[in-house]
């Protein structure tokens, strides 16, 4: 069981063993140092849709408790990862290896983004290949004999002056252009809670109540100014998607205006535009 005693999906205790994901990628942690670092890389992980841990020799073995307060969470994924002792070892049993690779190597081998490879690990997750994901550890990364287990290098394209990533931020770069690669949500959207947004129609009904007010009040005194005014106000409520709340407010707005002109008798404005 994990340190702790804690109840997971699987355990040292030969407890129910975590079902596969369909496709997802297993991340591979080469050597890594910290137990506090692999815990928040499992945290990472659960973030993107990633469920599988392998461990290559790290460094103060395994299990480790650090690991599992790390993880805020995500204990299954701790609680199901397998030891290796060899990178050869940990990527028998896969069809397609990606290295994550900090710095150029003199070898020929396609380099990828991390968007790139995740659209390449749901194309070979929909043939029914097992893919993982090698990281290397946290003082130097991966070495060249590290890098000879894969097929695929991965380089995220950060600032060329300052690219330098923890362990669990490397995991999580990739853990997340996986998730988004097959994630349906829109780039863009409105949060309109419990309104929505407002017709054209509904829009011109506010419009003309404040032009009407506007002229009532003298603000659009000056005849040859006065369209190009209207197109102005017009561009401004129309640059954005005005809700029907927001509408509601802006109409009470103007009424309330008009009404509080009305009872100081004030018709025309001292000076409603020093401009005109």
């Amino acid at each position: 069981m994990a340190p702790g005693g804690r109840a997971g999906v699987t355990g040292r205790d030969g407890g129910a063993a975590l079902e596969p994901l369909p496709g997802s990628p297993v991340v591979i942690l080469v050597r890594p140092q910290l137990a506090d670092n692999i815990g928040a890389a499992s945290r990472s992980m659960a973030n993107g849709g990633l469920f599988h841990l392998r461990l290559v020799a790290p460094r103060d073995g395994w299990p480790q408790e650090r690991a599992w307060r790390m993880a805020s969470g995500a204990d299954r994924i701790l609680d199901a990862a397998t030891v290796h002792a060899t990178v050869a070892d940990a990527v028998a049993d896969l069809h397609r290896v990606f290295a994550t690779c900090p710095r150029p190597r003199h070898i020929i081998k396609p380099v990828l983004t991390a968007r790139a490879a995740a659209t390449e690990l749901h194309e070979a997750a929909s043939r029914a290949l097992r893919c993982g994901i090698l990281f290397g550890p946290e003082r130097a990364g991966l070495d060249s004999d590290d890098m000879a287990h894969a097929d695929t290098w991965v380089r995220y394209p950060l600032n060329p002056e300052f690219d330098s990533l923890n362990l669990a931020q490397a995991v999580m770069v990739m853990a997340y252009e996986w998730w988004t690669e097959a994630d349906p949500t829109p780039p863009r959207g409105l949060q309109t809670n419990e309104t929505e947004v407002a017709t054209k129609a509904e829009l011109e009904g506010f419009l003309e109540h404040l032009v009407d007010q506007l002229d009532a009040c003298g603000f659009l005194r000056n005849a040859p100014k006065r369209p190009g005014m209207i197109r102005n106000i017009r561009h401004l409520f129309q640059r954005g998607e005005v809700t029907k709340q927001e509408l509601r407010t802006l109409h009470g707005i103007v009424t309330g205006l008009a009404l509080g002109r009305r009872r100081l008798g004030r018709l025309e404005p001292e000076s409603p535009n020093p401009d005109l």
